[in-house]
């Protein structure tokens, strides 16, 4: 069997192809910049320079594979963030219909289920409906809060000694999923073969805010003092931190999904990851 995973510079890119190449699959890695290949190539893997916004580019990438890992990845620089949701989830879609690929497990996330009210999930209720109205094959993923969205809090940790809360109280524990759990999750059901389209819920150990802040004070060696934003300075905040008036907007409204619970599982099973915070606060704090 072959496979084709994009992403593969990032956190859950990397671990689905590492996992197929360690199984002995036949990998088609796809980057951007052919300098980042090089390393992929040396591990095995066939390296193809495309965008997943050229359509005609990454169909033929597809052309005879048995599966395709495929996410949407931010661009914070886009003039229009939904807009180059769009166009991006339309090239893909576009290129899985032209390259007849059976299977494709796609990154999405606890909330894209709803049409809207959901920011930067809002694009991946798209791309999923979208994959699914080809009559492909499709796995999924619909992963919970990152582990790794720790690195935010970093910065003001250590330069203040405080850890900025935008998801309500901060004592009530919600599952939080390691990449590296995603990355192997999206492996698995790659190598399954995916028999039947479905949504998996994928959520990880569960940490309140005040575990996770007290878990990267001790990482820092230093006590670290959890600050509420309420929801009426999100947008505030979050322009202060370095984001895009538009952009603060778009996050702020995904933080009100998740204090409201309109943002919740609702998929055909759930899967727990085991990766506990704690590794990825050391690695984080050691790069």
């Amino acid at each position: 069997m072959s496979f084709v995973v994009a992403g593969v510079t990032g956190n859950v890119g990397s671990v689905v192809a590492a996992e197929l190449l360690a199984k002995g699959q036949k990998v088609k890695v796809l980057v951007r910049d052919a300098a980042k290949g090089a390393e992929w190539s040396k591990k095995g893997a066939e390296v193809v320079v495309a965008g997943l916004g050229d359509k005609d580019a990454l169909a033929a990438a597809l052309a005879g594979a048995q599966g395709f890992f495929v996410l949407l990845p931010p661009n914070v620089a886009a003039p229009d963030f939904y807009a180059y949701q769009r166009e991006t989830s339309d090239s893909i879609v576009a290129a899985v219909k032209a390259s007849g690929v059976p299977h494709v497990v796609l990154l999405s996330s606890v909330g894209a289920d709803l049409p809207d009210g959901t920011g930067p999930i809002k694009g991946l209720h798209h791309l999923e409906n979208a994959l699914r109205a080809t009559g492909v094959t499709l796995t999924a993923i619909r992963a919970g809060y990152f582990q790794e969205n720790v690195a935010n809090s970093l910065a003001p940790a250590k330069n203040a000694g405080i850890f900025p809360n935008f998801t309500g109280a901060p004592d009530y524990p919600f599952p939080h999923i390691a990449t590296k759990d995603i990355g192997t999750l999206a492996a698995v059901s790659l190598l399954e073969g995916g028999q039947k389209s479905e949504i998996i819920d994928l959520h990880g150990p569960a940490y309140s805010v005040r575990q996770v802040a007290e878990k990267l004070g001790a990482a820092l060696g230093k006590a670290l003092q959890v600050v509420d934003i309420p929801p009426e300075a999100h947008v505030s905040t979050l322009v202060q931190a370095g984001l895009r008036q538009d952009h603060a907007e778009i996050f702020a409204e995904m933080y009100r999904g998740f204090q409201s619970g309109a943002i919740a599982p609702r998929g055909d099973r759930l899967v727990e990851g085991k990766t506990p915070i704690d590794e990825v606060i050391q690695a984080l704090v050691r790069s």
